[in-house]
Parts: C-alpha cells; sequence; structure tokens
C-alpha cells in the first residue's frame, strides 16, 4: 500500500513540483506507466498503484541541468555519463522528500542500467522504459517483447538486458559494473 503523498500522486499520473520533464518527456513518462499499470495487474495485483508510482517517476529529472544533477550528488556516481544521472538525482530527491520504499527508489535509480539487487517492480521499469511504444528503434521486436509481457517475465528481461548490452558492445561503449551484474544475475537462474 501506497502512504507517501508523492507516490500517491504519482500513481494518479502527478509529478512532484520539483520535477523537471518537458511535454515529450511527460508523454514518454505516460506509456511507460501504461505498461507498468499493465503489467502489474497480473504479474502483481496489488502493487499496480506503486508500479505505476515507479514510471511517473523515473525521469522526473530528466530535463534537469546535468551540472546541477551531479552537484545535487556530490561525490555518487563519479563516473557515470551524463545522460544516466537523472535516475540517482530522482531516486536521492525522492528519498530526501521522505519515501522510503527502498525497491521503487532502486527502480528509479538503476532503471537505465539494471542492478544485481532489483526487484520485480525494478525490473520491470527497467524493460517498460526500454519497450514503450513511442521508441522508434525496433518497434516490431518491441512490440512482440510487450506482447509476451507479464506472462514471460524472465524471459524478457533476459532479452531486453541482452540488447541493451549488446547495443552498447556495438557502439564500444563502456558498461557499467552496476549493467554486467545484472545481466551475470539473470544468466544464472
Amino acid at each position: 500500500m501506497i502512504v507517501h503523498p508523492i507516490l500517491v500522486c504519482a500513481a494518479r499520473g502527478e509529478l512532484p513540483e520539483w520535477a523537471q520533464a518537458k511535454r515529450k518527456r511527460r508523454a514518454h513518462i505516460g506509456r511507460v506507466a501504461d505498461l507498468m499499470g499493465s503489467w502489474a495487474e497480473v504479474a502483481a495485483p496489488g502493487e499496480v498503484d506503486r508500479w505505476r508510482a515507479a514510471a511517473w517517476l523515473h525521469d522526473a529529472l530528466r530535463d534537469a541541468d546535468v551540472g546541477e544533477l551531479r552537484e545535487h550528488l556530490g561525490s555518487e556516481f563519479p563516473n557515470w555519463p551524463p545522460s544516466l544521472l537523472h535516475g540517482p538525482a530522482s531516486a536521492q530527491r525522492l528519498g530526501e522528500e521522505g519515501v522510503e520504499d527502498a525497491a521503487l527508489l532502486d527502480a528509479v535509480r538503476y532503471h537505465t542500467v539494471g542492478h544485481a539487487q532489483l526487484e520485480r517492480i525494478g525490473q520491470a521499469l527497467y524493460m517498460a522504459d526500454f519497450l514503450e511504444p513511442g521508441r522508434s528503434y525496433s518497434p516490431e521486436w518491441r512490440a512482440l517483447m510487450r506482447a509476451r509481457m507479464p506472462e514471460r517475465f524472465d524471459e524478457v528481461l533476459r532479452e531486453v538486458a541482452l540488447t541493451r548490452i549488446r547495443h552498447l558492445l556495438e557502439r564500444r561503449a563502456p558498461i557499467k559494473p552496476e549493467s554486467s551484474e545484472f545481466w551475470n544475475t539473470l544468466v544464472r537462474r
């Protein structure tokens, strides 16, 4: 059951006053929340509002100034690229506001890279952010993955993680330790 006012509002699609998400970003967030809500109805029926809240909050600071995000995070996440700082910054801000749901905070914090300790809510957000129907990359494949959710949750999760890591390898981009540890936990199942 959600008790924190920020989470109650987020479950209804209302972002906190400190959010910095432009109209296009809010549309993306809404699509992610729709996926999360529909998946939770089957995978976690008593947590639909909680899953929707996580989705609405995952990109709450996506359009914030990167310098401000890095300054606010201090020495945490020093090697993270600017495009990934919004998750940790949003989670930190939520914690400062009194949100104590550790699994939800981790979901927001690590939705871009994954993490070995993510609970179902975090794993779902990791996938929903990547699979939402507004993304233009490989729309047929994404639709197929969405159609298999949530009944084939673990299978789709491995496929999404593999695709995301493969994309980084093809770009010769570094793979965050969190991502490789996440992958290792998925293939050990």
